[in-house]
């Protein structure tokens, strides 16, 4: 443990006396000490000898983290509630010194507190952030039956949960909002996000909020091929039978990113985060007004971190990260577009494009011919009504062409 010189300890609300010995020991042979704004507890009543440095994160991320940066090679802890691997301050130091040099403590997380308290298995919950995150995240979690354990950033977006779960249908969930965990101060609020609304009850500042959704709102699936009024659109729309059979040939998996390249109202993109197992989006798309609709159905469907670029492809796509796969859903017979995707697809990666018209059908022939991969034609009717009766209406047929990218 010589060169590790950046320890990283989980605590409790309860402060010292929540720490194993092994923790105490370590605190206790620092020079610097970090803390963030809620473990300001921790160092009254002269709990920590007076010649530590104490730097606070409350005084600007960036500025501490570049403080604790110079101070490498010295004994430096931080201080972090529960789990520091688990949305918290571990996992974002992490990118910034090698594992080597750092040492992790963790204490249980909130997550495992509140699991505790309530009785749920952990491992059928739904484990997220929105402490110091979007809310519209929550969005993409909010299924008949499903439970949801939230870091929050204070008492103010478990109001704002309430509200969201009332105007999506599911103003009957149960909300257990438990405040202070571990610490003297330790209480639960039971209430339902309608009477959350209603009422407006003081909150602890410090809390974790449970989500027991009710069975009464709307069903939008995490599967590919929500339906096709769950998107603001303005016609341009993969349909909902295509785009998930679209989805399928793309394959997502874990942390994969994704360039939807001309992504119209965004739906492959967020259905491609929807499947979750961290995986990323860029969406690129010229006309502003559906920008606009991709950022409204990003919040709408719980995918906020979807990354949209204004631009025409394929000088759009400059300086974006090397993707692992690529969808085209418009534009394949722009000049440079399928060579400039082709160019920055990783090697292995592989690329799925749509067309729909003789001229789109053509150029992905010649593709093929170039490039090998699958062609296929997707054709889709719906029952409509004939008059009196009822008779199938055709949607226009898909051309799909999907390629992996080999090493040669």
């Amino acid at each position: 443990m010589t060169d590790r010189w950046l320890t990283i300890i989980g605590i409790g609300d309860n402060g010292l006396s929540s720490l194993t010995p092994e923790a105490q020991a370590l605190l206790w042979q620092t020079e610097t000490v970090v803390i963030g704004e809620r473990l300001d507890h921790v160092l009254e009543g002269g709990a920590l000898p007076e010649l530590k440095r104490i730097l606070n994160w409350g005084g600007g991320f960036r500025e501490t983290l570049n403080e604790v940066l110079k101070l490498r090679g010295t004994p430096v802890t931080v201080l972090a509630t529960g789990d520091p691997m688990h949305f918290g301050i571990g996992a974002t130091l992490r990118r910034y010194v090698a594992l080597e040099e750092m040492y992790i403590v963790p204490s249980p997380s909130a997550f495992s507190l509140a699991a505790a308290r309530l009785g749920w298995p952990l491992q059928s919950v739904a484990q997220i952030s929105l402490h110091g995150r979007p809310l519209a995240s929550l969005n993409r979690h909010i299924l008949p039956g499903a439970r949801i354990l939230a870091l929050t950033s204070g008492a103010e977006t478990v109001h704002q949960a309430a509200d969201l779960l009332v105007e999506r249908g599911f103003g009957a969930s149960i909300l257990h909002v438990l405040e202070h965990m571990g610490g003297e101060e330790e209480r639960t609020v039971i209430m339902t996000a309608q009477g959350m609304v209603d009422h407006r009850p003081e909150i602890a500042e410090f809390n974790t909020l449970a989500i027991d959704c009710a069975y009464d709102g709307a069903l939008l699936s995490p599967v590919p091929g929500l339906p096709d009024d769950a998107f603001r659109h303005d016609g341009q729309l993969t349909k909902r039978e295509v785009r998930a059979a679209t989805l399928a040939l793309l394959t997502p998996f874990p942390n994969a990113l994704l360039w939807d390249v001309g992504a119209g109202c965004g739906s492959i993109a967020i259905e491609w985060l929807r499947c979750g197992m961290g995986t990323k989006a860029v969406a690129i798309e010229p006309k502003p007004e559906r920008v606009a609709m991709i950022r409204f159905n990003a919040d709408t469907l719980g995918t906020p971190d979807l990354k949209v670029v204004e631009g025409e492809a394929p000088a759009a796509l400059a300086d974006l990260d090397v993707p692992d796969v690529i969808f085209i859903g418009g534009g394949i017979t722009h000049e440079g577009l399928f060579e400039t995707c082709w160019a920055a697809l990783r090697s292995g990666g592989w690329l799925v494009a749509n067309a729909v018209t003789i001229e789109g059908e053509a150029r992905l022939a010649e593709l093929r011919g170039l490039f090998g991969g699958d062609l296929t034609r997707i054709s889709v009717a719906r029952a409509a009504p004939v008059g009196r009766y009822c008779g199938w209406k055709s949607l226009m047929p898909v051309t799909t062409w999907s390629v992996t990218k080999g090493a040669d």
